[in-house]
């Protein structure tokens, strides 16, 4: 079997090739950097996503180096609580806590030395990859490709089938090292592009960026004081339209500042912006930059074997905390999927195409509701921003909205399945099987599974069944859940069906 090559060695990137590598399918890794990126950037993921981290094995690890969130609170101008969405620190469905704030550069060391246990990873830095040649085409595809843009039809009409591709629909990555300019083909069973917002695979394939019209400049800052700043466990968010503001506490005398920069705004003093924040404590700042939040979608994730997947694929505001994990569920999807086409004799086409095909509109929704949650707490004018305060005043003292708000769980995936179930995470409590206890996932194993409370109603070749006594469940979170139904569990944990 050639090898999956995955560009780009971000948190995605590594992830996805875990998650192929201890399913048997072999990975190189290339980056254009030996080294992870040094500075913190994502600081929170949540519960569904912590249970990805389980799958990697590293989630253990991970719960030592962050620290649960504690909820939202909404801040007028003066720093006056509007509102106040308090979480329980206690754990949710998947098992944990359903916020986590950490600092990057703790996640991506943990997914380094994760990688390196695996022989069946090798990963290559300081190397760059200029081309990667596909089959020729079927005549449909080359039509297609045209209406997709100059760069794509030129691809897909030279059909630049790649000498030496032993498997069928393979491609070659060419890349060149940058510490002694030599480049190099090798063949691919598949090329995964998670290199980023500016991906070069994204470009190489044809596809284009659609911009989803949003657009803000914002100040983020990093920085360590040198005293607590006994500040509430969860995010502040300032709804001041003058200048709206994010504040959040990581660790250990460990904080986060963003503040809203308005178009053609000259440089802005940070340290007068801190001031209101620090009182007299002194702060070591780790990172100061100027970001443009941005929200935009590929038109398309795949061209033949190559995919695309995290911010090569989508781009999102970060107010409702999901750009990290938005990448990591993209590597999820497509890793078992891979894998599963990959055993396949003749493939698994119809299941590749499904991964686009689910997270394409998972997405959109999240980036939709990251940008109406971003207008309504840093949007508007100033008579907006008065009724606003009234009326999150109210809202938040009823529990049912209280509750949404604080919602961790994510849209159901479109078009698996069958049943009102089908699309969502089926839960994940603490079971005792065979006088030990262990996590569901790690009861199910890594393909798909039956879970029912007495005889199936339905089966499945090839699928773990586990039938949910007193005894397995004893907190009765399964049995609850079932309510005598028998569930078909993709190897993901996404319901299939409810029979």
């Amino acid at each position: 079997m050639d090898r999956v090559v995955v560009v780009g060695a971000g948190p995605v990137g590594v992830a996805a090739a875990i998650l192929l590598a201890q399913r048997g399918v072999p990975c190189l890794v290339l980056d254009r950097y030996a080294e992870p990126y040094p500075l913190p950037r994502a600081v929170h993921l949540d519960d569904e996503v912590l249970r990805i981290l389980q799958e990697l094995g590293i989630a253990e690890a991970f719960l030592q180096v962050s620290r649960p969130g504690l909820g939202l609170r909404l801040l007028d101008g003066r720093h006056r609580v509007m509102a106040e969405f308090r979480r329980d620190e206690s754990a949710g469905p998947h098992g944990y806590p359903q916020a986590n704030m950490f600092d990057q550069p703790d996640l991506e060391r943990l997914l380094r030395a994760r990688m390196a246990e695996l022989p069946a990873i090798e990963f290559v830095g300081d190397a760059e990859v200029f081309a990667i040649d596909h089959p020729r085409p079927a005549p449909e595809s080359i039509a297609q490709a045209a209406a997709a843009g100059p760069t794509a039809a030129g691809l897909a009409a030279e059909g630049l089938a790649a000498e030496g591709a032993a498997v069928a629909g393979a491609a070659v990555v060419r890349y060149r090292t940058l510490t002694d300019g030599v480049e190099h083909a090798t063949p691919a069973a598949a090329v995964l592009g998670c290199d980023g917002a500016n991906s070069t695979v994204r470009e190489l394939i044809g596809a284009r960026r659609v911009d989803l019209r949003f657009a803000e400049r914002w100040l983020v800052v990093d920085g360590v004081c040198d005293e607590d700043l006994d500040a509430w466990g969860g995010v502040h968010q300032v709804c001041d339209p003058r200048r709206a503001a994010t504040f959040m506490q990581l660790g250990p005398r460990r904080y986060r500042w963003e503040f809203r920069l308005f178009d053609h705004e000259p440089p802005v003093d940070a340290d007068a912006l801190l001031a209101l924040w620090l009182g007299s404590a002194g702060v070591r700042i780790v990172r100061r930059a100027e970001y443009t939040f941005r929200a935009g979608l590929a038109d398309r994730w795949r061209a033949g074997r190559v995919f695309l997947l995290g911010d090569a694929a989508h781009q999102t505001p970060p107010f409702i905390g999901q750009g990290l994990g938005a990448g990591l569920r993209d590597a999820c999807n497509l890793a078992w999927k891979l894998a599963t086409d990959l055993a396949t004799p003749g493939g698994a086409e119809d299941l590749l195409d499904s991964y686009e095909r689910e997270r394409a509109p998972h997405v959109r929704a999240q980036i939709r509701l990251a940008i109406v949650a971003g207008w309504a707490m840093t949007g508007g004018q100033d008579r907006a921003a008065a009724v606003r305060r009234v009326v999150l005043g109210a809202v938040w003292r009823l529990p049912g909205l209280k509750g949404l708000a604080l919602r961790s769980t994510s849209p159901p995936l479109r078009g698996v399945g069958r049943g009102r179930r089908a699309g969502t995470l089926c839960p994940q409590p603490r079971v005792v099987l065979d006088g030990r206890e262990m996590w569901l996932d790690e009861a199910l194993g890594p393909g798909w599974a039956i879970l029912h409370t007495g005889a199936p109603s339905a089966t499945l070749e090839g699928a773990r069944e586990l039938r949910v006594t007193p005894e397995l469940d004893p907190s009765g979170t399964l049995r609850r859940w079932l309510r005598g139904r028998t569930a078909i569990l993709r190897p993901d944990r996404v319901v299939f069906a409810v029979a």
